[in-house]
């Protein structure tokens, strides 16, 4: 690349005469001049062009675009300086070097800077792209630094002529090495890694386990996963256990509104009408309850001695479940004492069909 460059602007430069000083430095302030303008009508244009536009990322991007191009314009300008100078090849090769190595570094903070736009932006609108939201962000943004960083270090490498084989195959070697013996880590991570992806839960949530543990997540790391039990037990689990395990989440769905069911049974031959408008009545007066969508009862079975009614209401979170029911059980006891209800239990009549004769 650099001799097609210095085969480009050699003839130019003979015009000032064959002083390979003289033409080098024209190089160099010929760069100058180059980054000039592209300072001053390109990019001052684009800029133009951008904030006629609604979105601000366009600005970002040709802000954050100048410095690059603009320093790699001088050091074209270096490069061909240093081509027209044509010192011994040692000296050439080590100014080459560190030529490539300068703009490696220019780019690469570049591309790093990008990245983070970019995925915040992707971040912020989660319907385009599901997997990256703002609790897989710092993941996918570390992962991609981590790429860029690791293919900077190997183009360094290459700029000043240094052969990577063995240091690749020692890098495999260990690799393996540790896949064995973190094994279970590795495990963990990984399924970290998908449950930040496929957001199966999110921090907030009710989850309930085949264990039967519930309770609210508190934590999602790429090792484990901590729920917050009701009894304010904090229990961690292993990523791998959560990624092969079946799960309920009370809190998923299109809202977080859970439902809960009242279960009460009146006597037989109580009034069916007059139970179902008091269960809705209160219901409705409990401030706990959504009013929408509204509450329902529903006549279930006809029990061993009850008529069995479900008052069904939903809540705005599962946390509430108890303290809703609570209220619920007392308030319905109130009410059928009140009304004249019975609320049967289980009991057992015994008939003596006739007594023991006296021997």
């Amino acid at each position: 690349m650099f001799a097609d460059l210095q085969s480009l602007i050699s003839p130019l430069l003979t015009v000032f005469g064959d002083n390979r000083f003289i033409q080098s430095s024209l190089a160099i302030v010929l760069s100058f001049v180059v980054a000039w303008i592209f300072n001053r009508i390109i990019i001052t244009g684009l800029k133009n062009l951008a904030q006629k536009t609604r979105l601000t990322l366009d600005d970002q991007i040709i802000s954050l675009l100048h410095g690059p191009i603009y320093n790699s314009i001088l050091l074209l300008g270096i490069a061909s300086a240093l081509l027209i100078l044509s010192p011994a090849d040692l000296f050439l090769s080590i100014g080459f070097s560190l030529i490539k190595s300068f703009a490696l570094i220019i780019w690469v903070t570049f591309l790093l800077r990008i990245n983070r736009i970019l995925l915040m932006r992707i971040a912020e609108n989660e319907k385009r792209i599901k997997v990256v939201h703002q609790q897989t962000l710092p993941l996918f943004l570390n992962l991609i630094n981590i790429i860029i960083v690791v293919l900077a270090v190997y183009f360094l490498f290459s700029a000043w002529n240094i052969d990577m084989t063995a240091w690749l195959a020692s890098a495999g070697i260990v690799g393996i090495a540790v896949g064995f013996a973190a094994k279970d880590t590795l495990a963990n991570l990984f399924s970290g890694v998908f449950i930040m992806a496929d957001a199966p839960y999110k921090i907030g949530d009710f989850i309930v386990l085949d264990t039967a543990e519930r309770g609210e997540v508190t934590h999602i790391g790429v090792r484990s996963t901590r729920i917050l039990t009701r009894d304010d037990v904090e229990v961690t689990i292993p990523n791998s256990v959560m990624g092969s395990t079946k799960i309920i989440n009370e809190s998923g769905g299109p809202s977080e509104k859970y439902r809960c069911v009242a279960s009460v049974g009146v006597a037989y031959g109580s009034d069916i009408d007059k139970t179902k408008n008091i269960l809705i009545e209160i219901a409705q007066t409990e401030e706990l309850v959504c009013g929408d969508p509204a509450p329902i009862v529903r006549f279930r079975m006809f029990g061993a001695s009850s008529l069995d009614f479900d008052l069904l209401v939903w809540i705005s979170k599962p946390a509430l479940r108890g303290s809703v029911l609570d209220k619920l059980n007392c308030a319905i006891y109130k009410a059928f004492n009140e009304q004249g209800i019975e609320i049967p239990y289980a009991k057992q009549d015994v008939y003596i069909k006739e007594l023991p004769k006296s021997v």
